[in-house]
């Protein structure tokens, strides 16, 4: 598997951990990913590296 960064794709890996669909863990592992890409979403836009489009 690889995935997208800036348009190009990574170097392929393999996934080999995971949950299950529907483990009860699935939404506060959720929330905390959520909340880590928040403050990065503004720390970006204090630093003015990211706007949003007008």
């Amino acid at each position: 598997m690889s995935v997208l960064v800036n348009g190009s794709p990574t170097v392929d890996f393999i996934v080999g951990k995971g949950l299950r669909q529907g483990d009860p863990l699935s939404p506060f592992l959720f929330l905390i990913v959520v909340e880590g890409l928040t403050r990065l979403m503004c720390k970006a836009v204090d630093s003015n590296m990211f706007h949003g489009y007008k």
